[in-house]
């Protein structure tokens, strides 16, 4: 009996130590980045319209206000979830989105993209297009989700996929002073040229 024992605690350490290992695998790969040939995948550029209604609601102790009628069909450059900032109450993610130019592989293989502090950075040895065309066709957003099944859409993206969110632009305000204003320019740079978009609807595909 002994020996039998010896034997089932030595396989329930093998699965043990498997499970972390297939977790992670599965992990890796819900996160990959997805690759695509040389072309432009997103070719429209964002559209902005006047809100249909000015009037503000409340989600989850904030008040939003709509800027905008917002609609985008970008490829994500880079996706990082949020949970201890002050934002994150209201945004879980941002996703740094690029269209035109900036959806191409031959462009993007030769920058680099990352996030940080709800702020989004690219840099290149060599650039194959310009600073300005760059900063015009891709833009970091900080995701609103209107709904949960939203949510779990938007937190799953992964660089490389393509993604096309309908919503609003909106400025939230806190009751403790805080505020969040989106931007309403696709040209601007620096603090506050981030969007604030309350998405409505989101649809997320490989291609």
């Amino acid at each position: 009996m002994g020996a039998w024992m010896d034997w089932v605690q030595e396989r329930k350490g093998a699965v043990l130590l498997v499970l972390p290992s297939v977790a992670a695998g599965m992990w890796w790969w819900n996160g990959r980045p997805v690759s695509h040939p040389p072309g432009i995948l997103a070719p429209a550029e964002p559209i902005q319209a006047p809100p249909e209604s000015a009037a503000p609601w409340t989600f989850h102790d904030h008040r939003l206000t709509p800027l905008a009628r917002f609609e985008i069909r970008a490829r994500v450059l880079g996706a990082e979830r949020y949970r201890f900032d002050r934002a994150a109450e209201l945004s879980p993610v941002d996703l740094a989105l690029g269209w035109g130019p900036m959806s191409d592989s031959r462009v993007l293989d030769a920058i680099t993209i990352r996030q940080g502090e709800r702020w989004y950075f690219w840099n290149s040895a060599r650039l194959p297009i310009s600073p300005v065309e760059i900063s015009s066709h891709s833009a970091n957003m900080h995701m609103i989700p209107a709904t949960r099944s939203v949510a779990r859409r938007l937190t799953r993206a992964r660089p490389g996929q393509i993604v096309h969110l309908e919503g609003q632009l909106v400025r939230a305000d806190g009751t403790d002073n805080w505020h969040w204003v989106s931007s309403l320019s696709r040209t601007d740079t620096g603090d506050g040229s981030c969007e604030v978009v309350w998405v409505e609807r989101a649809e997320i595909s490989d291609r």
